[in-house]
C-alpha cells in the first residue's frame, strides 16, 4: 500500500511534467500575440478612432471579449475538455486577427472592434493554460507547474515586439501586416494541442459529487480574496501597460521605442515565473502576493517620478515584475481553495471577474490618459494616481484574511 501511494504522485507528475512542457511552448508562440496587440492596439485606434478618447477602446474590447468568454468557455472545458477550448481560443484569435486587419484596411472603427472582441476568445483561453497544468499535478508541483507555464510567456515577451517592429511598416496601411502576422501565429500554434495529454472528462453520474453552489464558492473567504488580489494585480498592470504606448509616442519618442519598453515589461512579467513556484511553496502564496502588490505600488512610483525613457523602462519592469507576484501567487491560492468539481464553476468566475475589472481598467485607460486634452504627461500621471486606492483593497483584503481565524474543523 505504501509502495502505491509513493509512486503514484511521480506518476502523476510525469504526465504533467509534459503537459507543462506543451504549454510552456503554446504560451511561447500562441502568446506572441498578446504583447503585439497590446503594442499596436491603441496605436491603430488612435489611426482610425472618431475621437483620441476612444483609442485604447480595441484593447478593452480584447479584454471584454476574454471576460464575456470565460464563464461559457470555461463550462465547455468542464464538459468536453481543455483541448477543445484551446483550439476555440486559437480559431477566436486567428478570426478577429483577419478582421482586425480588414477594419484597418478599410478604415472602418465599428469592423476593427469587432475583431478586437474576437481575439479576447484566444486570451481567455490562454488564461486557463495555468490552470490546465495543474488538472495532472501533484500538490507539490501544482505552483510550480503554474509558473513554468506562465515562464514560457517570456519567448513571447522577445518575439512579440520585434515581429511589431518589422511588420508594422510592411504594408501600406500601418499595422495591417503585423495582424497578417498574428493570423499566422494562431493558426501555426494551435498544432501544439495534439500533443497535450490532459485528464478526460468524466461523464456525470447521479452519486457523484456535486460540490458548492456559485453563492456557496462566493462565500469562501480563501476564493473571495484569491479573486480580489488577482483581479487588482492584473487590471492594475492593463491600466498602465495600455496607456504606455500612448505615453511614449506622446512623449516624443517613437514606436520602436514603445516597443522595446512593452517588450521589456513582457519580459519582467514572465521571467520570474521560473522562481515563483518555489517562492511560494517556499513562502506561501500569500506572501508572495503581498510583494507583488507593494511592486505594483513601486511601478507607479517610479512613473510618477517623470517621463524620460528610462523611467518608463523602470516602471514597466516593476510592473511586470509586480503582476508576475501578485497573479501567479492569486492563482496558487484559488487552485487550493476549491474541491475538483468546483473547478469549472471557480476558474470560470474567477476569470470572469478578473477580466471584467480589467476592461474596465482598459476603458478608464484611454479616458485618464486624455483628461487633460493633448497635455500627455498629466493624463500620464492621472493614469498612475488611479492605481493607489485598488492597492489599498487588495492589501486590505489581504491582512483581513492573514488575520481571520481559522475555522474549526468540527
Amino acid at each position: 500500500m505504501s509502495d502505491i501511494s509513493v509512486s503514484e504522485p511521480q506518476i502523476n507528475d510525469a504526465r504533467a511534467k509534459r503537459n507543462v512542457i506543451v504549454l510552456v511552448l503554446a504560451q511561447a508562440v500562441l502568446g506572441a500575440q498578446m504583447p503585439m496587440l497590446f503594442v499596436i492596439g491603441g496605436l491603430a485606434g488612435l489611426m482610425i478612432a472618431p475621437t483620441p478618447a476612444l483609442a485604447t477602446i480595441p484593447i478593452s474590447l480584447i479584454v471584454f471579449g476574454s471576460m464575456t468568454t470565460a464563464p461559457w468557455l470555461s463550462a465547455l472545458m468542464q464538459r468536453h475538455g481543455r483541448t477543445a477550448g484551446f483550439y476555440i481560443g486559437a480559431i477566436g484569435g486567428g478570426t478577429g486577427a483577419v478582421l482586425s486587419a480588414a477594419g484597418l484596411w478599410i478604415d472602418s472603427f465599428p469592423l476593427f472592434l469587432v475583431g478586437s472582441y474576437l481575439s479576447g476568445i484566444y486570451m481567455s483561453a490562454q488564461g486557463f493554460y495555468r490552470f490546465a497544468a495543474t488538472d495532472a499535478a501533484s500538490d507539490t508541483f501544482r505552483p510550480k507547474a503554474i509558473s513554468y507555464v506562465m515562464a514560457g510567456g517570456l519567448l513571447s515577451a522577445f518575439v512579440g515586439p520585434q515581429l511589431v517592429k518589422a511588420s508594422s511598416e510592411a504594408t501600406v496601411v500601418p499595422f495591417v501586416g503585423t495582424y497578417l502576422a498574428i493570423i499566422v501565429i494562431n493558426f501555426a500554434g494551435a498544432a501544439l494541442f495534439a500533443f497535450l495529454d490532459l485528464p478526460k472528462p468524466e461523464p456525470a453520474r447521479a452519486d457523484a459529487p456535486r460540490g458548492r453552489t456559485r453563492a456557496e464558492l462566493l462565500r469562501d473567504p480563501k476564493i473571495i480574496v484569491a479573486m480580489i488580489c488577482g483581479a487588482v494585480s492584473y487590471a492594475l498592470m492593463n491600466l498602465m501597460m495600455t496607456s504606455t504606448p500612448l505615453a511614449v509616442v506622446g512623449c516624443g519618442f517613437t514606436t520602436g521605442n514603445a516597443a522595446d519598453v512593452v517588450s521589456a515589461h513582457v519580459i519582467a512579467m514572465f521571467a520570474p515565473s521560473f522562481f515563483t513556484g518555489h517562492l511560494i511553496a517556499r513562502f506561501g502564496a500569500t506572501r508572495i502576493v503581498a510583494i507583488g502588490l507593494f511592486l505594483l505600488a513601486c511601478a507607479g512610483g517610479v512613473a510618477l517620478t517623470g517621463v524620460e525613457l528610462f523611467q518608463f523602462f523602470g516602471a514597466l519592469i516593476l510592473l511586470g515584475i509586480g503582476w508576475n507576484f501578485g497573479f501567479i501567487g492569486a492563482t496558487a491560492m484559488l487552485t487550493a481553495s476549491h474541491a475538483p468539481e468546483e473547478r469549472g464553476a471557480v476558474q470560470g468566475m474567477n476569470d470572469f471577474v478578473v477580466f471584467g475589472c480589467v476592461t474596465i481598467a482598459s476603458l478608464s485607460s484611454g479616458v485618464l490618459m486624455y483628461s487633460g486634452g493633448e497635455d500627455v504627461v498629466l493624463g500620464w500621471t492621472s493614469v498612475n494616481l488611479a492605481m493607489a486606492p485598488f492597492l489599498v483593497l487588495a492589501g486590505a483584503a489581504l491582512i483581513w484574511l492573514a488575520l481571520r481565524p481559522e475555522p474549526n474543523p468540527a
